[in-house]
């Protein structure tokens, strides 16, 4: 008798679809208007790479007001 056998484990998972993270922060030449046009390039031309590269699922992180001057003072 081969003890290897003797039981048979469930080595399934169940998974969650993965998220892209899709990260934009404020740049300094855009000012303080509602949403920056750097965040809405920067949201256009992520999605487009990421959708180019088979990512899929995404979901935005946006630091508009941030900048990364700025960053570790307010945080």
């Amino acid at each position: 008798m081969n003890r290897n056998n003797n039981s048979k484990k469930n080595n399934s998972k169940i998974t969650s679809p993965m998220i892209t993270a899709l990260y934009c922060r404020l740049s300094l030449e855009d000012g303080k208007d509602n949403e920056s046009m750097s965040i809405s390039n920067q949201k256009l031309l992520l999605k487009d790479y990421a959708e180019k590269n088979g990512m899929f699922n995404c979901e935005f992180y946006v630091d508009d007001g941030f900048t990364g001057r700025n960053f570790v003072e307010v945080r």
